[in-house]
Protein backbone atom coordinates (compact mmCIF):
# COMPACT_ATOMS: atom_id res chain seq x y z
CA UNK A 1 0.00 0.00 0.00
CA UNK A 2 1.20 3.47 -0.91
CA UNK A 3 0.25 6.88 0.45
CA UNK A 4 -1.70 7.76 -2.66
CA UNK A 5 -3.79 4.57 -2.29
CA UNK A 6 -5.08 5.44 1.19
CA UNK A 7 -8.74 6.44 1.22
CA UNK A 8 -11.51 6.73 3.79
CA UNK A 9 -14.26 4.13 4.17
CA UNK A 10 -17.13 4.54 1.71
CA UNK A 11 -19.81 6.80 3.18
CA UNK A 12 -17.53 8.12 5.95
CA UNK A 13 -17.42 11.63 4.51
CA UNK A 14 -20.13 13.71 2.88
CA UNK A 15 -19.68 16.63 0.54
CA UNK A 16 -20.69 19.92 2.12
CA UNK A 17 -23.93 21.55 1.01
CA UNK A 18 -23.19 24.32 -1.53
CA UNK A 19 -25.97 26.82 -0.92
CA UNK A 20 -27.00 29.71 -3.15
CA UNK A 21 -25.98 28.02 -6.40
CA UNK A 22 -29.21 28.24 -8.41
CA UNK A 23 -32.79 27.01 -7.99
CA UNK A 24 -32.00 23.61 -9.47
CA UNK A 25 -29.80 22.70 -6.49
CA UNK A 26 -32.69 22.82 -4.01
CA UNK A 27 -30.76 25.29 -1.87
CA UNK A 28 -30.62 28.22 -4.25
CA UNK A 29 -31.81 31.83 -4.00
CA UNK A 30 -32.37 32.21 -0.19
CA UNK A 31 -30.03 29.30 0.61
CA UNK A 32 -32.47 27.61 2.99
CA UNK A 33 -32.79 30.70 5.23
CA UNK A 34 -36.36 31.63 4.30
CA UNK A 35 -36.83 35.19 3.15
CA UNK A 36 -35.75 38.62 4.36
CA UNK A 37 -35.49 39.82 7.91
CA UNK A 38 -32.84 39.86 10.57
CA UNK A 39 -32.56 36.09 10.94
CA UNK A 40 -31.92 35.67 7.22
CA UNK A 41 -28.73 37.71 7.59
CA UNK A 42 -25.51 36.06 8.61
CA UNK A 43 -24.07 36.39 12.10
CA UNK A 44 -27.32 37.45 13.80
CA UNK A 45 -28.95 35.54 16.63
CA UNK A 46 -30.54 37.46 19.45
CA UNK A 47 -30.95 34.98 22.26
CA UNK A 48 -33.99 35.63 24.38
CA UNK A 49 -35.38 38.33 22.08
CA UNK A 50 -39.19 38.25 22.03
CA UNK A 51 -40.02 40.82 19.37
CA UNK A 52 -39.78 43.78 21.72
CA UNK A 53 -41.78 42.17 24.55
CA UNK A 54 -39.86 42.04 27.83
CA UNK A 55 -37.87 38.78 27.63
CA UNK A 56 -38.67 35.96 30.05
CA UNK A 57 -35.25 36.13 31.73
CA UNK A 58 -35.91 39.79 32.59
CA UNK A 59 -39.54 39.27 33.65
CA UNK A 60 -38.67 36.72 36.34
CA UNK A 61 -37.49 37.94 39.76
CA UNK A 62 -33.93 37.47 40.94
CA UNK A 63 -33.45 34.85 43.64
CA UNK A 64 -30.64 34.11 46.08
CA UNK A 65 -27.06 35.33 46.12
CA UNK A 66 -23.51 34.04 45.85
CA UNK A 67 -21.68 34.09 49.16
CA UNK A 68 -18.21 35.55 48.59
CA UNK A 69 -16.91 33.98 51.80
CA UNK A 70 -18.30 30.45 51.38
CA UNK A 71 -15.63 27.78 51.69
CA UNK A 72 -15.28 25.00 49.16
CA UNK A 73 -14.32 22.10 51.43
CA UNK A 74 -13.45 18.49 50.65
CA UNK A 75 -15.73 16.17 52.64
CA UNK A 76 -14.01 13.00 53.83
CA UNK A 77 -15.68 10.17 55.74
CA UNK A 78 -13.91 8.16 58.42
CA UNK A 79 -14.64 4.90 56.57
CA UNK A 80 -12.68 6.13 53.57
CA UNK A 81 -9.72 7.03 55.79
CA UNK A 82 -9.81 3.59 57.43
CA UNK A 83 -9.72 1.98 53.97
CA UNK A 84 -6.63 4.06 53.11
CA UNK A 85 -4.94 3.04 56.37
CA UNK A 86 -5.71 -0.64 55.70
CA UNK A 87 -4.31 -0.30 52.16
CA UNK A 88 -1.12 1.28 53.53
CA UNK A 89 -1.68 4.64 51.82
CA UNK A 90 -1.82 6.58 55.12
CA UNK A 91 0.80 6.35 57.86
CA UNK A 92 -0.72 5.59 61.30
CA UNK A 93 2.06 7.42 63.15
CA UNK A 94 1.90 10.67 61.16
CA UNK A 95 -0.73 13.37 61.56
CA UNK A 96 -3.44 13.23 58.90
CA UNK A 97 -3.38 16.61 57.11
CA UNK A 98 -4.67 17.97 53.81
CA UNK A 99 -1.31 17.28 52.20
CA UNK A 100 -1.23 13.66 53.37
CA UNK A 101 -4.80 13.10 52.10
CA UNK A 102 -3.84 14.45 48.67
CA UNK A 103 -0.71 12.27 48.63
CA UNK A 104 -2.80 9.20 49.56
CA UNK A 105 -5.26 9.93 46.75
CA UNK A 106 -8.25 10.36 49.07
CA UNK A 107 -8.86 13.90 47.82
CA UNK A 108 -7.88 15.26 44.41
CA UNK A 109 -6.83 18.80 45.41
CA UNK A 110 -6.74 20.88 48.60
CA UNK A 111 -9.50 23.42 47.75
CA UNK A 112 -10.22 25.47 50.92
CA UNK A 113 -9.66 22.62 53.36
CA UNK A 114 -11.13 19.35 54.61
CA UNK A 115 -14.25 18.60 56.64
CA UNK A 116 -14.13 15.30 58.49
CA UNK A 117 -17.44 13.43 58.56
CA UNK A 118 -18.38 10.51 60.81
CA UNK A 119 -19.75 8.01 58.27
CA UNK A 120 -18.04 4.62 58.51
CA UNK A 121 -15.98 3.00 61.23
CA UNK A 122 -12.50 4.04 62.33
CA UNK A 123 -10.40 1.52 64.25
CA UNK A 124 -6.92 3.05 63.77
CA UNK A 125 -5.55 5.50 66.33
CA UNK A 126 -4.96 8.63 64.23
CA UNK A 127 -4.44 12.33 64.88
CA UNK A 128 -6.15 14.69 62.46
CA UNK A 129 -5.48 18.30 61.52
CA UNK A 130 -8.47 19.46 59.48
CA UNK A 131 -10.41 22.65 58.69
CA UNK A 132 -13.68 21.37 60.15
CA UNK A 133 -15.06 18.20 61.71
CA UNK A 134 -18.54 16.98 62.61
CA UNK A 135 -19.38 16.07 66.21
CA UNK A 136 -19.86 12.41 65.29
CA UNK A 137 -16.45 12.33 63.57
CA UNK A 138 -14.69 13.86 66.60
CA UNK A 139 -16.41 11.36 68.92
CA UNK A 140 -15.47 8.41 66.69
CA UNK A 141 -11.81 9.48 66.44
CA UNK A 142 -11.53 10.04 70.21
CA UNK A 143 -13.25 6.69 70.85
CA UNK A 144 -10.54 5.03 68.70
CA UNK A 145 -7.89 6.80 70.80
CA UNK A 146 -6.99 9.55 68.34
CA UNK A 147 -7.31 13.32 68.38
CA UNK A 148 -8.78 16.00 66.12
CA UNK A 149 -7.30 19.50 65.77
CA UNK A 150 -9.69 21.84 64.00
CA UNK A 151 -8.06 24.84 62.32
CA UNK A 152 -10.90 27.22 61.52
CA UNK A 153 -9.92 29.10 58.39
CA UNK A 154 -10.91 32.76 58.60
CA UNK A 155 -9.59 33.52 55.12
CA UNK A 156 -9.08 31.21 52.20
CA UNK A 157 -6.45 28.92 53.65
CA UNK A 158 -5.07 27.06 50.65
CA UNK A 159 -5.44 29.86 48.16
CA UNK A 160 -3.16 32.35 49.88
CA UNK A 161 -5.41 33.64 52.67
CA UNK A 162 -4.83 33.71 56.43
CA UNK A 163 -5.92 31.11 58.98
CA UNK A 164 -6.65 31.28 62.70
CA UNK A 165 -5.87 28.14 64.67
CA UNK A 166 -8.30 26.85 67.28
CA UNK A 167 -8.40 23.40 68.85
CA UNK A 168 -11.61 21.54 69.53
Amino acid sequence: MKLNEISDNPGATKNRMRVGRGIGSGKGKTAGRGVKGQKARTGVSIKGFEGGQMPLHRRLPKRGFNNLYAQDLNEVNLGRIQEAVDAGKLDKAATVTIESLVAAGIIARPRDGVKLLGVGELTAKLSFEVTRASKSAIEAVEKAGGSVTVAFATGVSHRGGSTAEATA
